[in-house]
């Protein structure tokens, strides 16, 4: 909060536009963004229908503002885990953590994998949503790819096979984890993946 700014008074309702996009999230994550019609966000989220399009052009610009939300949250919770380490192995462990920290923060009944892959698998090719899921799983893997070329310096096709492993091993365990309904292979994943950076 900026200097001279006042907290907001105890019992402020959010505005429209976050209700809307909060109520869309819950929706689109646990029913399926097909399933989810623009009447259950409106009743979620308390607000009339024209307050949902006066905020989103159509259920698509809602899906595509779901997705950077979710996209920005998850970057959010990453440079949490990242702050005060410039170790790379820390920074790609960081990565492992992150999204352990998503799968746990959904109750332990309600985990039902990558939101964002999920919500790619419901969308057609050439979908505008599914462009921006690629560029966040992009985003990832060179997050991974830079802490692994500092680990390896002078080394970029090892660094580059390594970081490819560590984003495959990193997906696989959480398309598993989404299955399972719980943290336990992204956790299994982070032991595989700080043993083959022990060995770097």
């Amino acid at each position: 909060m900026g200097e001279g700014e006042r907290p907001p008074a105890a019992g402020r309702r959010r505005p429209a536009r976050e209700r809307v996009l909060a109520a869309a999230a819950r929706r689109f994550y646990a029913d399926g963004i097909t399933a989810t019609g623009i009447d259950t966000i409106t009743a979620e989220a308390g607000v009339a229908k024209m307050s949902l399009y006066n905020n989103f052009s159509s259920k698509a610009d809602l899906v595509l503002s779901y997705l950077e939300a979710r996209h920005q949250e998850w970057l959010t919770r990453y440079r949490s885990r990242l702050e005060g380490s410039d170790d790379p192995r820390d920074g790609v462990l960081a990565v492992f953590d992150t999204y352990i920290d998503s799968a746990e923060a959904v109750r332990e009944d309600a985990f039902r994998g990558c939101g964002l892959l999920n919500a790619a698998a419901e969308l057609p090719v050439g979908d505008e949503g599914r462009t921006r899921v690629r560029r966040h799983k992009e985003e990832v893997e060179r997050l991974i790819a830079a802490h692994v070329d500092a680990l390896l310096p002078g080394r970029p096709d090892a660094a580059r096979d390594t970081a490819e492993h560590l984003a495959f091993l990193l997906e696989g365990a959480m398309v598993r984890a989404g299955l399972e309904g719980d943290s336990g292979r992204l956790r299994h994943a982070r032991v595989l993946a700080a043993r083959l950076l022990e060995r770097c």
